[in-house]
Formats: C-alpha cells, sequence, structure tokens
C-alpha cells in the first residue's frame, strides 16, 4: 500500500515503515499533532515537547486528525502515540490556570469533544503508551480500544491534587473500564499507578518492553488493518453502543448491524473463503 504523510503536518518526512518508532519532523513543524500513515494504519502523534502537555491548540489539532483518520479509506487502523519517553503527562496548567469559570464552561466542551472524535474513529485504535499518562493523556489513552503499555509506564488521574475533577471523559470512561470502585480510588486520590498495577486493574491490556511499544502496538493495527473493515466498524459499534444503553437497544444495534454485513462483499467473500479453503484464510479489499 502506498504510504502517505497527512497534509496538516508541515515539513513531516515520510511515513514510518512498520515497526519503526515515528521520529519528530525535521524541519520543525509547528503543529503538535501528526499523523503518518503506512500498511494501513495512522499513527496519530503527540509532539509537544517536553511532555506533550495537551493544550487547546493540541486539542483542537487531535479532533481534526481523528477525524480526518475516519474519513480516510487507507487509514484502516489507528495507533495513539506520544513518543518514546511519554505519552502524555496532562493538560497545559499554567493554560487552565488563566481560565476563568465562564472560560472553561466553553472550553470543556471543546475538550470533550476533541476526545470523543478519538472514540468516534470507527476503526480499531490502540494506545502505545510510555512513560507518564496522566490526566488529559490518560483520558486520551481510554478512549482507545486496546491499550499497550510499557514496562516504565505510569498512569493515573490526579486532578483532584488541583482540587478538580477529570474534565475529558475520565471519570465516565475510566468507570466504564474498570468498575466504579476502582475509578473512584483512582478518582479520589490522585495516586498514579505503574504498568503492572494497571493491568491487573484492567486499565491497560498488555505490558511490554519499553522499546517494543510502537512496534507491537503497530503490529496489533496492521494485523486488524488488513480484516473487513466495514465488519469492524459494526463490531466497534456494537460493543460501544451496547455499553452505554440497556441491552434491549444494544441487541438491536447488533442485529441491525449483522442483517446489513449479509449485503457486503466482505461477507461474501469471508463465507466463500471459508467454504472453499476452511477457516481464517480470507483477504479482504
Amino acid at each position: 500500500m502506498t504510504e502517505h504523510t497527512s497534509s496538516v503536518v508541515v515539513g513531516a518526512r515520510a511515513a514510518s515503515p512498520r515497526g519503526a518508532t515515528p521520529q519528530t519532523p525535521r524541519y520543525g513543524s509547528p503543529m503538535t499533532v501528526h499523523l503518518e500513515v503506512a500498511e494501513g494504519v495512522g499513527t496519530i502523534r503527540l509532539d509537544r515537547p517536553p511532555m506533550n502537555a495537551l493544550d487547546v491548540a493540541t486539542q483542537d489539532r487531535l479532533k481534526e486528525l481523528a477525524e480526518e483518520a475516519t474519513r480516510r479509506e487507507d487509514v484502516r487502523a489507528v495507533v495513539l502515540y506520544g513518543g518514546e519517553k511519554v505519552f502524555a503527562a496532562g493538560a497545559d496548567i499554567k493554560e487552565m490556570q488563566a481560565m476563568d469559570h465562564t472560560a472553561m464552561v466553553v472550553r470543556s466542551r471543546a475538550l470533550q469533544d476533541s476526545f470523543t472524535a478519538v472514540t468516534r474513529i470507527p476503526k480499531p485504535v490502540v494506545a502505545a503508551v510510555t512513560g507518564y499518562a496522566l490526566g488529559g493523556g490518560c483520558e486520551l489513552a481510554l478512549c482507545a480500544d486496546y491499550r499497550i503499555a510499557a514496562d516504565n509506564a505510569k498512569l493515573g488521574q490526579p486532578e483532584i491534587l488541583l482540587g478538580l475533577i477529570p474534565g475529558a471523559g475520565g471519570t465516565q470512561r475510566l468507570s466504564r473500564l474498570i468498575g466504579p470502585s476502582r475509578a473512584k480510588d483512582l478518582i479520589f486520590t490522585g495516586r498514579m499507578v505503574r504498568a503492572d498495577e494497571a493491568l491487573t486493574l484492567g486499565l491497560v491490556d498488555r505490558v511490554v518492553p519499553a522499546a517494543e511499544v510502537y512496534e507491537q502496538a503497530h503490529a496489533w493495527a496492521a494485523g486488524l488493518a488488513k480484516g473487513p473493515a466495514l465488519a469492524l466498524r459494526a463490531a466497534k459499534e456494537s460493543v460501544d453502543v451496547g455499553l452505554e444503553t440497556d441491552l434491549e437497544t444494544g441487541l438491536a444495534v447488533e442485529r441491525n448491524w449483522f442483517a446489513g454485513l449479509f449485503a457486503t462483499e466482505d461477507r461474501e467473500r469471508g463465507m466463500r473463503s471459508f467454504v472453499e479453503e476452511g477457516p481464517g484464510k480470507a483477504k479482504f479489499l
């Protein structure tokens, strides 16, 4: 597949090959988030040294690139990545400190919308978590379908230590992921958890050596990028909608998608391959 680099990356290098770690664009792009596409995988890379603080500009750029990844047919799966040293250490506190109540009433909607745009990417999304994923960084990881963490990763929702609560979905997505009691422990105390505890809690799905995080995340995404795109979208939407509604409504969503997929070429291809060649050998376009 032809490799592409998003048009919003000013002066960026060509997209990274599979398994390679994306590097900071060499020409000093002012953009704080980049989208690089290779082998059907779009890597949304945070790039705001030194700690990938999520200021307003970064939040807005994240939303733009999530929407671009949604639109682009050459993006069939997505990796969220902050680089080798840190995923995202949280919001830009100095920027937030300057906002009053009125300003935050307006901004909080845009903040949540930027993260919601990531959750609504109708394709598999994996977070490759290195170093700190705190506050907004942890909330961004929660937007992924799957989380692979470095063995040196530290995650948490420390907003309570600022006299605040998580504002980018942490109170909602964290409790849905690990349960209300465990979520309240992290949110009430603001404590950080290391990768091994995060795995035990269900906050991350796999822990690997730090040097392998991006490679393994890309491999996970690339494997799914070869699958039936519409069926993957149906599976993701069915699970996500089901978690947000009652069982009857969730079953209706599943039923409609299940029947609808019988009108697709991928379904014909998959079943024909099963009958003629056996299970697991279908190749999808």
